[in-house]
This record gives structure tokens, sequence and C-alpha cells, in this order.
């Protein structure tokens, strides 16, 4: 079967790496010169299936006005002339019940942790190195409040069997030895103690080159112009090379994916939110975290990847663009330097910015479409890196006719009617 995947993120290679696996003749089409040169190449860094959790949740409408006059705020709205993002917004609202936060928080929990067994039975297959770590992920809470708050989710984690820590201050401090310089700040935190952490853009460009070594053919540079369909089925992609047949289509375009898929009467709810990072040396190992730290407060991840401390956060609904904001650096390293102040000197870091493809759910779209051979994978949000390996074996299984090893059915885009 000859199967073209469009987008070369972690995502689309991810699928065209287990398509592959399954048999398939894979071809990856991407704009970019390059693998994981979008949103893949400098996010969070951290892989964490525990943490999976929707943005839709109670309590999110009032926190979000109030966070409209925060100096710092983790949420950013910037209104435009757009009907897809006022749609959009309005189908987060009516995710944040309690109903459906626990629907949505089992969903991304039952394919975060596949992908963690996924992503360690690769590692261990390939030998792929990305600067990994496997030493936990701490959600660090500044007030009482928000410790109270967390029953909830440890509840889904009870369900899962997903192994985790409720900790006090001193025992933060004792997990993250950094936080000792910052011990008052800290009431407590919520410890997974099996997440791991590394650098997506490594990962993706890694596996793209033990991809290609497996025979998948990665076209780079080439804009996909649309899906020919006919029947009912599609029949090729239409790209600025000219056109290329395929037997099925795995769309993997991240937040730009519902453009290749509305003329095809396919309306995918999904939508850019621009998440920012800066990248910074450490400075003093023993000072700089052992491995992800998640700012509760700020809604910021600091994050080790090997000699350097990667930390981002942030969420801004601004549409496409890619508009780099001076004063999200100035949140960012305040984060930084206010937990860790002697792990790594932020003065000199670059910012960056990535669009996230958001549902509204906070739930990936993984699956078959009512076009018989047309496929997506994406929707991942703040959570691609995360759930990639076990987005990919997934919708590799649903492609080549296999049933997958965990319940699918919830996950495609038919849940939106």
């Amino acid at each position: 079967m000859k199967v073209v995947v469009l987008g070369a993120g972690v995502i689309g290679v991810t699928s065209a790496w287990y398509l592959a696996k399954a048999g398939c003749d894979v071809t990856v089409i991407e704009r970019q010169q390059g693998p994981g040169l979008e949103t893949s190449f400098a996010n969070a860094g951290q892989v964490s299936p525990g943490y999976a959790s929707p943005w839709a949740a109670p309590g999110i409408p009032l926190k979000a006005l109030k966070w409209l006059f925060t100096e710092h705020s983790p949420l950013i709205v910037r209104p435009r002339a757009d009907p897809a993002m006022l749609v959009w917004l309005t189908q987060m609202l009516r995710n944040c019940t309690p109903a459906r936060y626990a629907t949505n928080k089992a969903r991304m929990v039952r394919i975060a942790e596949y992908s963690r067994g996924c992503l360690q039975a690769l590692r261990a297959e390939t030998g792929i190195a990305y600067d990994e770590r496997s030493q936990g992920t701490l959600q660090l809470f500044r007030t009482q409040e928000q410790l109270d708050m967390v029953a909830t989710d440890v509840a889904v984690l009870k369900h899962y069997g997903v192994a985790h820590e409720l900790l006090a201050h001193a025992e933060c401090v004792a997990a993250e030895p950094g936080l000792a310089y910052a011990r008052h700040k800290v009431v407590g935190g919520l410890r997974l103690p099996y997440d791991e952490t590394g650098d997506c853009f490594k990962f993706t460009g890694n596996l793209a080159a033990l991809a290609a070594t497996a025979g998948v053919t990665f076209r780079y540079g080439i804009d996909v112009r649309g899906i020919d369909a006919s029947g009912g089925k599609v029949t090729g992609v239409r790209t600025s090379d000219g056109k290329v047949k395929a037997d099925a289509v795995v769309v993997a375009l991240g937040s730009f994916s519902p453009h290749v898929l509305k003329p095809l009467g396919l309306n995918v709810p999904v939508y850019p939110v621009k998440g920012y990072s800066i990248t910074v040396d450490v400075t003093d190992p023993a000072a700089a975290p052992v491995s992800t730290v998640l700012d509760e407060s700020y809604k910021v991840a600091i994050t080790r990847l090997g000699d350097r401390i990667r930390v981002g956060g942030m969420a801004e609904v601004s549409g496409y663009r890619l508009r780099l904001h001076p004063e999200r650096k100035g949140t960012l390293s305040l984060v930084l330097h206010d937990l860790f102040p002697r792990g790594g000197d932020p003065a000199g870091a670059q910012l960056w910015s990535g669009l996230r493809p958001m549902t509204p759910d906070s739930t990936p779209i993984v699956g078959r479409t009512r076009v018989d051979n047309l496929y997506i994978n994406t929707g991942h949000g703040t959570l691609g890196w995360t759930m990639a390996c076990g987005s990919g074996r997934a919708i590799a299984d649903i492609v080549t006719g296999k049933t997958p090893d965990i319940d699918v059915a919830d996950l495609s885009l038919a849940r939106y009617g």
C-alpha cells in the first residue's frame, strides 16, 4: 500500500515510521527543508502522560477573565475578525464542565499512557538518542488552593494506574534539589515519577533518518496544494512539485490540517494556540532542574535537556501569526529565575514560538474520515511530543486494517458529529 503522509513534524514522522514498519510504501511531504522545523522545533521538552489534562476545565472561564488583567498571564487572547477563532473559543467554553473535563482527560490519559510504552519500545529497538531523561515530572503548586484542586486529576491517575506522589514542599525540594533556593515559594507538588523528558527536535530528526533507512521517502521544500478525491476516495495529493498518487493519505499538518481538509467537506475543529519558549545553557548543574518542573501558577514548564534548560509555555490565541512578543520572554525568564535562580542565565536566550494544533476538547483527532482512504492525525495541542508514538502507532494500525491496542473509537473526527 502506497501511503502519503502530509507533514514531517513529530506526529508525521512517527506516523511514517510505524506505517513503514507495517509494510507500507511511505512518502512524507513537508514544506520545510527538514523534519521538525515548526512546532516540534523548540517545545517544552516534556513527555508527560500523567500530566495530560484538558485546557478546557471547570473554572477556566473565570480564570481567563482574571488573566486578562495579569501582567504575566498564561493565556493571551488577541481578538481578530476570524469566524474560526470565535467558533473554536465557543466550543472550548462548552467543554469547561466537570463531566466533559472528566471524559476528555480520560481520553487524553489513555492515548498518552499508550504512547509512553510505544516510545520506550521504540527506544529499546533502535537506540535512538535525543537528550532523553527518565526522572519524572513535578507539577509545582504555589498556593494551597492549587494543591486542593488536584484531587480530580489524582482520581483519574488512580483509575488508570498511573504512578504519582503528592509531595509536601520539603519533598519537592528533595525531588528537585535546585528548588532549595525557592523553597519558601512552594506549597507542594504532584510528582509523576515515570514521566520523561527529551529534545523533540532531535528525536524527530533522528527518527526521520531511521525511517529513511527503512525505506520512507521524504520530500522536503514542497507545498501541499490540495487533496484530490473521486467517488468518495482519495486519488492523490497536489503539490508544488506535481501530483503524488496514493492509496491512502494521512494528514498530519498540525494547525494547518483544516486548510487541506475543508475543500473535501471535512470541518476539523483545530485552531492554532501559540506557545513560546527560551533555551539557556546550564550555569550550575546542582542548581538546575533534574527533569521537568511545571509551574501551575504561570503554566510554564522548565525542562533539563542535557546541558541546556528549556523554558516553555503560555497560550496565545491570535490566529496563525508567528510574531514574537518580547514580553513573553520576560515571563519565561521570570519563572526560571524565580525557581532556579542559579541554574541558568536567560539573558542571552533566544525567544521562539510555535503553533500548537488545539481541539476544543484538547483531545487529538486520530483516525479515519468519511472518505475511505483519508486519515487524520492532528490536534494534539501541547502534548504532541507526549502522544506522538502512540498516535503514530494507532494510525498505522487503522490504515493497515489492524485493531489498535487501545480503544480509538472516540478519537476520530466522528466525535464532533
